[in-house]
């Protein structure tokens, strides 16, 4: 036998073991949610409510002091419902084995992390940088991105509960933003009798673009679906009854409805980062004087060529005549909303946490969390990932079985 089926019936041992020994006992939890520091992060990632059901199930949740102000939970709320407050990050860090937070980490808290800690928390991929994955690398921290916990049927649900919020707020903020005091060009978005509605163009026909149309259909507005998917835009179509028109996203179409359209909005699949962008500067400037671009995409990388992060505090800028509004933590303009809903999503994942005695045992067993995983045993374990960083890639499966 040659060393590979060694090898191969080594992790089969392992992997039966795994699935026939339960474990004696379950890990202690001690779970740390810190305040959040990313510009205009105004949630938080648990709420009062979710912590008293954590607290319930046996996890010591440890909230930093202030960490729900935006939202208008209060540090005696999270005590009522079972939580430590802490006084200081450090103190939060120092106590916690499991970290869960909305926006990536911040620089100013990499030193904080604790050799073999477990972080939960969006990760960005537009955004993310090198110097953010060596520092959890060298700390070997287990980390998982909300945007890769996946169900078995291929769901992504917190997602999809994050971008319910982003495609209504977009109609939302296009509609502001339409309005003649703001620079737009004076359109109301739906229209009255003897007056045409606004044209809305939705890139993208997933989750943000579902909820987006169904506000703009709400609305009054005239709303186009475009999408590389033929299966999706189908699914729209019979969705709607065909209160909406769909086309294939290629550069045609696109030219075709940039000149038409009043507002076009951003909401391409954030399972991938977004290679190049997909409407083009030249076709930005053909759009129509006071028109509004809304990049809800914009945390994965750019769906327009022309669009920049912008801030809660400063959301929009005009190129071309066009407004362009590139928020990326969208759902944080409804803090309270967004927090409750988040918490909500999040809870029977955490509770998963409290069910094996070991980390690799919690990701073994739990398709979702194993999928959600991007760092683990010092290595990336999800290939796009690595692709952009240019660190080291293993397959978690197979470190899981190695382990």
């Amino acid at each position: 036998m040659g060393y590979g089926c060694d090898i191969e019936f080594e992790l089969g041992v392992k992997t039966l073991e795994r699935l026939l020994i339960k474990p004696e006992k379950t890990m202690h939890i001690a779970l740390g949610i810190p305040r959040e520091r990313a510009q205009d992060e105004r949630r938080v990632a648990i709420s009062p409510a979710g912590v008293q059901i954590l607290t319930e199930h046996g996890i010591r949740v440890i909230i930093e002091t202030e960490a729900g102000h935006f939202c208008n939970f209060s540090d005696a709320d999270y005590a009522e419902a079972g939580a430590v407050v802490a006084a200081s990050a450090e103190e939060l860090f120092r106590q916690s084995n499991v970290i869960v937070k909305v926006s990536p980490p911040q620089p100013e808290e990499l030193p904080l992390f604790i050799p073999g800690q477990m972080l939960i928390s969006a990760l960005h991929l537009g955004t993310v940088n090198r110097h953010l994955i060596r520092s959890l690398l060298e700390k070997n921290v287990t980390a998982l991105g909300f945007e890769f916990i996946e169900t078995r049927d291929g769901e992504l649900p917190i997602v999809r509960t994050l971008s319910e919020i982003a495609g209504a707020l977009a109609i939302q903020t296009a509609a502001k933003y339409l309005e003649t005091g703001y620079g737009g060009s004076g359109i109301l978005l739906g229209g009255i009798a003897g007056v045409p509605p606004a044209h809305v163009t939705i890139i993208g026909a997933g989750t943000v673009g579902l909820f987006a149309a169904q506000d703009a259909l709400g609305l009054g507005a005239q709303v186009t679906v475009i999408d590389k998917e033929i299966n999706r835009l189908r699914r729209f179509e019979a969705f709607f009854n065909r209160h909406l028109v769909t086309a294939i996203a290629n550069d045609h179409y696109i030219s075709q409805l940039a000149r038409e359209s009043d507002v076009m909005i951003g909401a391409l699949s954030p399972k991938k980062k977004l290679i190049r962008p997909l409407v083009s500067e030249q076709v930005v400037k053909s759009m129509k004087s006071g028109s509004v671009i809304i990049d809800v995409s914009i945390d994965q990388g750019a769906c327009f060529a022309t669009s920049r992060h912008t801030s809660h505090t400063n959301p929009i800028y005009v190129k071309h005549g066009v407004t362009h509004y590139c928020v990326p933590n969208i759902p944080s303009a409804v803090a309270k909303t967004a927090s409750f809903a988040l918490t909500n999503t999040l809870l029977p994942f955490l509770l998963k946490l409290t069910e094996h005695s070991t980390v690799a045992d919690i990701l073994w067993k739990s398709h979702s969390l194993r999928k959600g995983t991007y760092l683990f045993k010092g290595y990336v374990t999800k290939k796009i990932l690595a692709e952009l960083t240019d660190f080291p890639f293993r397959e978690i499966d197979m470190l899981l079985a190695a382990s």
